[in-house]
């Protein structure tokens, strides 16, 4: 697992699929985030350097750019998830004998929680910028390859719906209510943006096909 994010892509879905508990949903959620910042950058090589897109080369390489810092960080975030996953469970295992040990367990899983709020949260953050990169690449990247724009953003918005599910599943077990609140605040505005942003991707695709 030290080196999930270098494995070939058959060996990851088969422990994916195995009884394991990690890596799980949070990890295919970083994945297919990062599908979607490839495929935002597919759409930038293949429009950065020919004769028809000279005018938008600049906007196109910056573009390139801000997807790869973006495929690279959701890359991460796989093996992010993992380890905020496992930190909670040791902490759930934790001795619980005698009242100090309850209370150092107790606190402990309150704080694998946090970190296991966190972790989905910044992916959703991710994917919600992915979904913006793939509106550029919509509008100026080259037509012949517009629907992998689309699809970039139905990737990157799948994947920040699946991440904020995850917050969803761990805010009400956060006794910290003013951590619990401004995560599923959070959370929720980035839905209520970035689906629809992801929808009005789709739009400017097809008004190109």
């Amino acid at each position: 697992m030290s080196q999930i994010k270098d494995k070939p892509v058959t060996a990851f879905l088969d422990e994916l699929a195995s009884s394991a508990a990690t890596p799980g949903g949070g990890s295919a959620a970083a994945i297919m985030g990062g599908m979607g910042a490839a495929l935002v950058s597919m759409v930038c090589n293949l429009t950065i350097g020919k004769k028809a897109y000279v005018e938008v080369e600049g906007d196109m390489k910056d573009l390139l750019a801000k997807a790869e810092a973006l495929r690279a960080r959701l890359t991460d975030f796989i093996r992010a998830d993992v380890e905020a996953f496992d930190g909670l469970m040791a902490a759930y295992g934790l001795p619980k004998d005698t009242d100090e040990q309850k209370a150092a367990r107790s606190a402990a899983i309150q704080e694998g929680l946090k970190k296991a709020t966190d972790a989905p949260l910044a992916c959703a953050r991710a994917c919600a910028d992915v979904i913006a990169l793939s509106l550029v690449a919509a509008e100026k990247g080259n037509t012949n390859v517009v629907s992998d724009a689309g699809v970039a953003a139905l990737a990157a918005v799948a994947a920040l719906r699946s991440a904020a599910l995850n917050v969803d599943i761990n805010v009400p077990s956060i006794k910290d209510a003013d951590f619990a609140a401004s995560r599923r605040a959070e959370t929720d505005a980035l839905l209520a943006k970035w689906v629809a942003e992801a929808d009005r991707v789709v739009e400017v695709v097809k008004s190109k096909l």
